[in-house]
């Protein structure tokens, strides 16, 4: 009889495994909104799933009698343009000071103990600061996503970059390779893949330094949305709106696992051996 530890699911098993918390987690909010709804039918905590079909249609459909666009896509429109200008900006300078801090020592001597005290400082207690500097516009809202995951980058691409084999190095230069080569050639096919990986685990704190700024000073966004109807308990509103981020954010994070397995199928091959 096989152990436990070396059972594996098939494919359809492991889709049907991976689904069964939902629908065990749907199915107990449905059933204590349809009991809170039997007892008050002007419960506001627990609206059910009709409610929220709803609004969420309403939200998605029907343009605001004073901007004239739909909510929804308007929100995730702007949303989605902080988060992939910032993101974006955060992921080409990690790649830049991971590359140069991790293969160049007279680099990494002055910058890599900068970056190592600024990932110690707490985003979201500078906000304020961005406020003040940047003004309630786009910029603040930007730079707060680099500041908060920019640090995390840069350290892990120079770790990446100090765990490769010194031979990887030496057998380059001795073919004639100099220091710009060694790092085109050698450090940066090798951490390109890397950077991918390391952004979509910092996806999350991304959204949460959005979702923060856009709740505090923002006239769209799903953040926005979510904090401006919070005052009057429209949970019918504020459920679908955090079911549709985590659904951007999941599209997001396959988006970028499908484009490192497309153009670095090297990188994940032990993921593929241990599945």
């Amino acid at each position: 009889m096989k152990r436990l530890i070396n059972l594996k699911a098939s494919r359809s098993a492991k889709i049907g495994l991976a689904l069964l918390p939902f629908i065990a987690l749907a199915i107990i909010y449905l059933a204590v909104a349809s009991q809170k709804m039997a007892e008050n039918p002007n419960e506001r905590l627990f609206p059910t799933a009709a409610q929220m079909t709803h609004t969420f249609t309403r939200m998605a459909t029907q343009a605001d009698m004073r901007s004239g666009s739909i909510p929804l896509w308007s929100d995730t429109r702007a949303s989605l343009e902080r988060l992939g200008i910032g993101v974006g900006i955060s992921a080409l300078s990690a790649l830049i000071f991971g590359l140069l801090s991790g293969g160049i020592p007279l680099f990494r001597a002055p910058f890599s103990p900068l970056i190592t005290v600024i990932s110690l400082i707490p985003p979201m207690a500078i906000l304020p600061i961005l406020f003040i500097a940047f003004g309630t516009g786009e910029m603040a809202k930007v730079a707060l996503i680099v500041i908060g995951i920019t640090p995390f980058l840069i350290r892990d691409l120079q770790g990446e970059a100090l765990r490769l084999p010194d031979e990887q190095r030496i057998k380059a230069q001795t073919l004639g390779a100099n220091s710009w080569q060694v790092l085109l050639r050698v450090l940066l096919p090798q951490l390109t893949p890397r950077l991918i990986s390391t952004t979509r685990l910092a996806l999350g704190s991304a959204w949460l330094f959005l979702i923060a700024a856009e709740a505090i000073a923002a006239q769209s966004g799903l953040g926005y949305r979510i904090f401006l109807v919070r005052r009057y308990l429209s949970m019918d509103i504020i459920l679908p709106y955090v079911a549709w981020i985590t659904l951007l954010a999941f599209v997001i994070d396959r988006a970028l696992y499908v484009i490192s397995t497309w153009f670095f199928p090297w990188y994940h091959v032990d993921e593929a051996a241990s599945s």
